[in-house]
């Protein structure tokens, strides 16, 4: 089992940048594919990035290919999502998640959530 915690949410203005972690419990980490997912009000929540397990592998939705990046530390059990050049529609709760093994884009194919921290892009 792990438990995630996410920090680094924040109000920007959009063009600014902000960059959201992730630390997990437990001492399997690098066993765990690791997800970003998002939900914005009245939204249904939405793929972000994944990575695999080693990192060597990477996914993101069109979205925000080019401007955010996801990676993890698998010596500090953290995995990160850098985000660039962001626009009042990345407006949203930001949600990690893990599953066994392979990475994969649906939210009902991860097992493991973190609380959430709120992203708020100003125009």
């Amino acid at each position: 089992q792990v438990q995630l915690v996410e920090s680094g949410g924040g109000l920007v203005q959009a063009g600014d940048s902000l960059r959201l972690s992730c630390a997990a419990s437990g001492r399997t980490f690098s066993t765990y594919a690791m997800g970003w997912f998002r939900q914005a009000p009245g939204k249904e929540r939405e793929f972000v990035a994944a990575i695999s397990r080693s990192g060597g592998s990477t996914y993101y939705v069109d979205s925000v290919k080019g401007r955010f990046t996801i990676s993890r530390d698998n010596v500090k059990n953290t995995v990160s999502l850098q985000m660039n050049s962001l626009k009042p529609e990345d407006t949203a709760v930001y949600y990690c998640a893990a599953r066994r093994l392979i990475m994969r884009t649906h939210s009902n194919e991860y097992d493991y959530w973190g609380q959430g921290t709120q992203v708020t892009v100003s125009s």
